[in-house]
């Protein structure tokens, strides 16, 4: 399908179509299509979710070929498709993206899609049918997945057969990969009482107990997972007053869970490509033990990990982290572990890039999302590496386990939670000793409505203002008052508002800080 002539049976179609997100969905099916064939067939994935959003919100996310996130430079070709206003305009956007991109229209295209249990998923999913078979295009439905599993399986196809081939390209492929590597990275260590895993009523739930049936059981020494809210019946529930967002916003565990004092717990969300964990001490206050907490772990531990094989000098691994990361995780990292530290903008697309500059790059956002990033370089330093020691060979093996018990490709809440289960049993901690490697900084959030959130511009990976002029020296005038403290303003990319973010040593500091960088900002933005 070359011209607009094409794209005849496609306005067709688009004419009848009343709600924005049916031709939002079609016209991500004609990029998703034009996606493999400029890339000469190789599959492209669509995943129909909205992730942590209510369950009335649905959303679609596009899966380049090594499971990685949509190319940037082809966002904008997506924009553009999405706000064509009519079908001429549509048509003219068609053939340009085709003409630009020197797309050949015989090559075959292959795209493969999933969805989450929001009830308009199925809907969706047959919209996103049509724009496929308009275009020719070769698919496979895989059904009901996590938003990770879809992107594993699309690496998993696109490395088939060849020296970088990720695994088995189905949901079974997945869980198998998964269990027989936990079983290797575990090196006959046992793992101390249970984790209570709160899956937001979404398709974690149901994924979750599916995985469960791989891994080892209690009576052979495997983890005691117990499940909750993972009701997928009844959609409504999704995301209500649960899952991993409900649990970072609110500061405390969901209503449901009853889980005693010093017992693991942690949340996913809808489509499970986000994790926190949490606790309540002995004297019921709650814990969170969020995305730097989990990347401050997985740090260290493969940090040691390389040293005791003998390989420290030889895998950099570094450290990946926004400026919403806390102050303290920055400093643990870097003077404890001493480990380098990148901060880039929000936004997982620019943590993973940065994160594949390491040889051994971990990075997560706070809000749980990250995973650890094994570069070709380190893979075949791990796998040509011969140990000298009894020691090193284990240390080894564990290191070889964890490139295949994480999910490289993205953020994904169920290997992520093995990753931190592995770590805590090689360590002998519970929830207390991992709270403890450091102390969180007070920090605050706070949102500040402006006329115009345009004018102000970040740098330095938004860390800084370069406009409005001065601002950025009186918010450096008001930290300054203040010990340990840091503060940032960024403007909302969907709304007429900033988002102020402080630090400081103690939390009525903080709060201070936070006001005074918020009143500035207000004078600024009008």
């Amino acid at each position: 399908m070359a011209t607009s002539q094409g794209l005849d049976p496609i306005l067709t179609i688009l004419r009848n179509r009343s709600i924005l997100l049916d031709s939002v969905v079609f016209r991500v099916g004609l990029l998703a299509a034009l996606r493999s064939r400029k890339l000469n067939g190789r599959t492209i994935g669509v995943m129909i979710t909205a992730s942590h959003n209510p369950p009335e919100d649905n959303g679609v996310k596009l899966v380049d070929p090594m499971g990685e996130m949509l190319e940037e430079s082809w966002e904008a070709y997506g924009t553009t498709l999405a706000n064509a206003p009519s079908e001429e305009k549509l048509s003219e956007a068609y053939d340009k993206i085709i003409k630009e991109c020197h797309i050949n229209p015989n090559t075959k295209a292959n795209v493969v899609f999933a969805r989450d249990t929001r009830s308009s998923g199925a809907h969706l999913t047959s919209i996103l049918i049509e724009a496929l078979k308009a275009t020719d295009t070769a698919y496979t439905d895989y059904k009901l997945l996590t938003t990770p599993q879809l992107h594993y399986i699309t690496r998993c196809l696109n490395t088939k057969e060849s020296p970088y081939e990720y695994g088995e390209p189905t949901e079974q492929g997945y869980y198998e990969k998964t269990a027989s590597s936990l079983k290797v990275a575990m090196q006959g260590r046992q793992f101390s009482g249970s984790v209570t895993v709160d899956c937001a009523n979404g398709v974690g739930g149901p994924k979750l107990r599916e995985l469960l049936k791989h891994l080892p059981s209690l009576s052979e020494g495997g983890l005691e997972i117990k499940v909750v809210n993972d009701d997928v019946l009844k959609p409504e529930r999704l995301n209500h007053q649960c899952g991993a967002d409900f649990v970072k916003t609110n500061q405390r565990a969901p209503p449901s869970s009853h889980a005693p004092p010093m017992t693991r717990c942690a949340s996913l969300d809808g489509d499970a490509d986000r994790i926190v964990y949490y606790f309540n001490d002995v004297d019921g206050t709650f814990r969170l033990l969020d995305g730097d907490r989990i990347a401050t772990l997985a740090a260290l531990f493969i940090g040691d990990l390389a040293r005791s094989a003998g390989l420290g000098e030889k895998l950099k691994v570094g450290v990946v982290q926004t400026a919403y990361a806390n102050g303290a995780s920055t400093a643990y990292v870097t003077q404890d572990l001493r480990l380098p530290v990148v901060c880039t903008a929000t936004g997982v697309k620019h943590l993973h890039h940065a994160a594949t500059k390491f040889d051994v790059g971990v990075y997560f956002e706070a809000n749980g999302h990250g995973t650890v990033v094994f570069s070709d370089l380190a893979l075949k330093r791990l796998k040509k590496y011969e140990p000298q020691s009894p020691a090193q060979s284990s240390a080894l093996e564990t290191l070889r386990a964890l490139t295949a018990l994480i999910n490289q490709t993205v953020g994904d809440a169920l290997s992520d939670l093995l990753l931190v289960e592995v770590i805590l049993a090689h360590k002998g901690w519970g929830p207390k000793e991992w709270d403890l490697t450091y102390t969180d900084l007070p920090n605050r959030l706070v949102r500040v409505e402006v006329a115009d959130r345009y004018i102000f511009k970040a740098v330095d990976a938004e860390r800084r203002l370069e406009s409005p002029p001065g601002v950025q020296a009186q918010i450096d005038a008001a930290v300054g008052k203040f010990k340990n403290g840091r503060s940032f303003a960024r403007a909302s990319g969907t709304e007429d508002a900033v988002r102020v973010y402080a630090e400081a040593a103690t939390r009525s500091e903080t709060e201070d800080l936070a006001q005074k960088v918020a009143t500035i900002v207000k004078q600024a933005g009008g």
